[in-house]
């Protein structure tokens, strides 16, 4: 005759067996997703907006990696703007290890082109600061001395012989008043002749 706790024992063991392969089986059907697509599958079945989007939240936060439409996944590194192949939903140690030796290369190419930039616009400013330098040296050199004035006598001769030839142009030709200048002019010189000898000969 089996005693009581040893019926209870064989009723638990027999229970665990028959209640094992459903178990086994029920785990299997709710298996986790395998990658974010997967994942995203079951977030859009979510009952409402909120939860829907709390779920695609975890499934970013679970899955960096995307598949691939031939097949494999690819990370996108946000920082570089570039994608990387990876084997499975989410880099191994060794692929991140890539990725980040990428990103240290990216940032020394990005100083390097902003220390060339900032050289350029150096040599530029430089440039143009000399060019600026030599239009005003040249400006200096083509000014024009300034001219002096004339003395008042030659001032008034100058007048009078613009005036005198005003007259000329403005008179008729054949009038009195335009011969009787040039015969004035005439007998001063012929009277200058006839003074100059006799001078000389009061002199001598």
């Amino acid at each position: 005759m089996v005693s009581r706790p040893s019926a209870w024992l064989i009723a638990a063991i027999a229970g665990c067996v028959v209640v094992q392969p459903s178990c086994a089986r029920a785990q299997w059907w709710s298996r986790a997703p395998a990658d974010f697509e997967e994942c995203a599958d079951v977030a859009e079945k979510a009952a409402s907006k909120e939860a829907r989007r709390a779920a695609l939240s975890e499934c970013n936060a679970k899955f960096a990696g995307r598949r691939k439409p031939g097949g494999g996944y690819s990370y996108f590194d946000f920082m570089q703007n570039r994608s990387f192949d990876i084997a499975g939903p989410n880099p191994t140690p060794q692929e991140q290890r890539h990725i980040d030796e990428q990103y240290t290369a990216f940032l020394d190419r990005e100083r390097q082109s902003t220390i060339a930039a900032a050289f350029t616009a150096k040599q530029q400013q430089q440039q143009q600061q000399q060019q600026q330098q030599q239009v005003q040296q040249t400006s200096l050199r083509i000014e024009k001395v300034p001219v002096p004035a004339a003395a008042p006598n030659k001032r008034a001769a100058a007048a009078s012989d613009l005036r005198s030839r005003a007259k000329t142009a403005n008179c008729a030709p054949g009038s009195f008043s335009c011969d009787w200048p040039r015969l004035s002019e005439g007998l001063k010189d012929l009277k200058k002749l006839f003074v100059a000898p006799q001078d000389k000969a009061k002199g001598g």
